[in-house]
């Protein structure tokens, strides 16, 4: 029987030969490339039954944290366009599209 992986390299095939970067996922809110650093959010909250998960800029996250409440991004479910309705978030989007990928800055806090 042939062996599966050589003696000198027994993880030779996890390594691609081609060291090209993979492509960073879009992020879920504002459609810019994620940068170095991933937070992958749940756009129904876990504590209203949500599972899925969607890559965002801690930015991105921050933002739809302080604008919405729980109860309302279980409502909104997925639907990013409704979302992007609300004037505070296309205000936000408009304004981080010139930004680098790990462009980061402190997010007012919640106006309740």
């Amino acid at each position: 029987m042939a062996r599966r992986h050589s003696r000198q390299d027994p993880c030779a095939d996890l390594h691609p030969e081609d060291d090209a970067p993979a492509a960073a996922p879009a992020c879920w809110l504002c459609g810019r490339p994620t940068g170095k650093t991933i937070v992958w959010h749940h756009p129904v909250p876990k504590s209203r039954g949500g599972r899925d998960v969607v890559p965002m800029h801690p930015i991105c996250q921050q933002t739809l944290i302080t604008n919405f409440t729980n109860s309302e991004l279980q409502r909104h479910g997925t639907n990013v366009e409704i979302l992007l309705a609300n004037p505070n978030i296309r205000k936000f989007v408009d304004w981080v599209a010139k930004k680098d990928p790990d462009f980061t800055a402190t997010i007012a806090k919640k106006q309740r």
